[in-house]
């Protein structure tokens, strides 16, 4: 189950101390992140992607500069299978940016996607009409009742302007529950940063966006 940050402000901020803290974060997490990595961000109000194959931690990471808005995402391969770098998320389409950590079990919807979070970004695209929190809202109702169980489920739907989120899980609330840090930049993460006071949990089992 994969790692996920994302991080916001009305101001430019560094990149860089944010993904030093994000690989601390998978490369001390339980379950093995190191399946590959990759990030997204607004530059010049145009989204910038880099995707990589290397656990985070042994990669040589690239000067990004600044940003208003970053999502990082490191994987683990479900059954260790699909490492390739096309897989790695946050993936981009249609000016959004999504990034999923969790595990579904006998789903049943229609959509394309090499793999199962593709599959849901795709679903929820095609769900979107014109409010993005009731397309959260509804397409996760949606996918839950045709999915056997829902092991865990969060992601995020990013614009511009602002991101969508989602969280729940069945199970081990200390590795799945995702944390929020509020303050002149708010940021989401699977893990509260070292060393770092002001994190609470995320809101579970219900759309909310930051």
């Amino acid at each position: 189950m994969c790692r996920l940050l994302y991080a916001r402000s009305e101001s430019p901020f560094e990149i860089g101390p944010f993904l030093k803290s994000f690989t601390e974060v998978a490369r001390k997490s339980p379950e093995y992140q190191g399946h590959g990595w990759g990030i997204a961000y607004l530059s010049e109000g145009d989204w910038r992607s880099h995707h990589s194959v290397q656990p985070i931690w042994e990669d040589s990471l690239p000067e990004f500069g600044k940003t208003v808005c970053l999502i990082a995402h490191a994987r683990s391969a479900f059954r260790d299978e699909g490492i390739c770098v096309e897989n790695n998320m946050p993936f981009l389409s249609d000016n959004l940016v999504f990034a999923f950590n969790g595990e579904l079990q006998g789903v049943r919807i229609k959509a394309e996607g090499r793999i199962g979070a593709e599959k849901i970004f795709t679903f929820l695209k095609e769900q979107h009409e014109s409010d993005w929190f009731t397309t959260v809202t509804t397409g996760v109702r949606a996918i839950r009742s045709r999915t056997k169980r829902v092991r865990a489920m969060n992601f995020l739907i990013a614009n511009e302007t602002r991101a969508f989120c989602y969280s729940c899980f069945d199970e081990n609330p200390d590795y799945f529950r995702m944390h929020v840090r509020n303050g002149p930049i708010r940021v989401l993460c699977s893990q509260p940063f070292d060393g770092e006071d002001g994190w609470e949990p995320a809101p579970v089992d219900s759309a909310f966006w930051m």
